[in-house]
């Protein structure tokens, strides 16, 4: 292949929304993938497009949470314990960033990108007709202990002041506007009205269809086996199908960037966090908003026929194994608030590896020593929720526009 303007290696949601977004702005452009189109960690995710939800993982006080949750052999978040120094450096960086100064810069950041997404993903929905399954119901955050009804003030504090609506509820108000939730069962709640979800597969073949009608070519099953540099840029990769040249490359890889990032002597510190997610029948007393158990950190986003459980983060390395233990943790946390059906059939068990950076804030642009390399990785859980304002500020760099958002908080250059 030749003659392309931008090379794409990444066939996730972030990956999609920039060739969607290239080619809208009348770019020729390839997307390779190993996979099938969005079969990586976009397959199975929450669904949600919750601009409330841009919070950074290091948050001032996440260190003592953390080691508390770590103690629990369930608990939402686990580090797999292992001598590496990348593990190490990742977490040293992930400390310095909890505090209040740069917590407040990457939600600004965050929700920037996010509320955009949701504005680009309405327009979509008004012209598609429900082809991803896009609902705006909100999102209701529950909580059933003082610590946790503590946790979502404050981040109803934190991004109302960056524009995310939302308001307190009493135990009454949220079985008010959830039936399926007992009032009995929590202390209250936080309703953010404007907040939407969709289903995660089909907005990335949204996406892709959208591409293909652009113009783009993507192609799936295609590995990436080299990037060739030469006199300071990429001059061409080398994949399973043969050799492809563009002007310009887009590392769009998730989890997997930092062993790519490293054939070109680019240290990109990204950490894997394992998530998973699940399929139920649907409940007797079926919730109709997108609820967030905050104690449990568990997502529960209803389906047309189904409800969709996920949760929990396991930092690990490239690992893709299931632990049943997590799965049932998430189960019970979500029988520990809905009344699910009884004897529990499980439909579909999912992971992914969400790709983590130790500030929380994904890395979106040029890399310095290869002007026609930008990299778009590192979403954490927010990949859907920010790829079209990921692929809008990607495509404003690559193409020299003046940039949608303030580039410096995604910048590659601030973890050399």
């Amino acid at each position: 292949m030749s003659g392309q303007d931008v090379l794409i290696i990444g066939g996730g949601i972030i990956g999609v929304s920039c060739a969607e977004e290239l080619t809208r702005a009348g770019k020729r452009v390839t997307l390779i993938d190993k996979r099938p189109i969005g079969h990586g960690c976009s397959y199975g995710n929450a669904g949600w497009i919750t601009p409330c939800f841009a919070m950074p993982l290091p948050m001032p006080g996440m260190l003592i949470k953390s080691l508390k949750w770590m103690a629990d052999p369930q608990g939402p978040l686990y580090i797999q314990p292992r001598l590496n120094m990348a593990l190490v450096g990742w977490l040293m960086r992930f400390m310095r960033a909890m505090n209040q100064q740069q917590m407040l810069r990457s939600i600004k950041a965050l929700t920037g990108i996010s509320i955009y997404s949701l504005d680009q993903y309405r327009k979509w929905d008004s012209e598609s007709h429900g082809a991803f399954g896009y609902q705006q119901k909100g999102l209701l955050m529950v909580s059933q202990t003082q610590e946790g009804m503590r946790a979502v003030l404050e981040e109803l504090r934190l991004v109302s002041s960056n524009g995310v609506d939302g308001r307190q509820l009493s135990p009454d108000q949220v079985h008010e506007l959830e039936p399926a939730v007992d009032a009995q069962k929590v202390l209250g709640g936080v309703y953010f009205p404007n907040e939407a979800h969709a289903e995660p597969l089909a907005a990335v073949n949204f996406l892709a269809d959208r591409s293909r009608k652009g113009g783009a070519q993507l192609l799936p099953g295609t590995e990436l086996l080299e990037l060739v540099v030469r006199n300071g840029a990429i001059d061409h990769v080398r994949t399973n199908h043969g050799i492809m040249k563009a002007d310009q490359y887009v590392l769009a890889t998730g989890a997997w960037s930092p062993p790519i990032a490293k054939m070109l002597g680019v240290r990109v510190p990204i950490l894997s966090g394992k998530g998973y997610s699940m399929i139920i029948d649907k409940p007797a007393r079926m919730p109709h908003v997108p609820m967030m158990l905050i104690e449990k950190k568990i997502a529960i986003t209803p389906r047309a026929d189904s409800l969709r459980l996920a949760g929990t983060l396991e930092l690990v390395g490239v690992d893709e194994s299931v632990s049943m233990g997590r799965v049932d943790a998430i189960l019970r946390g979500s029988a520990g608030l809905l009344e699910l059906p009884q004897p529990l059939e499980v439909k579909e068990i999912w992971r992914g590896l969400r790709p983590c950076t130790p500030d929380g804030v994904p890395i979106i642009g040029r890399v310095p020593k290869l002007p026609n390399l930008l990299i778009a990785a590192g979403h954490q859980m927010l990949g859907l929720q920010s790829a079209p304002g990921t692929a809008r500020l990607a495509a404003d760099l690559l193409l020299d526009r003046p940039p949608a958002f303030d580039p410096a908080p995604f910048r590659v250059e601030r973890f050399a």
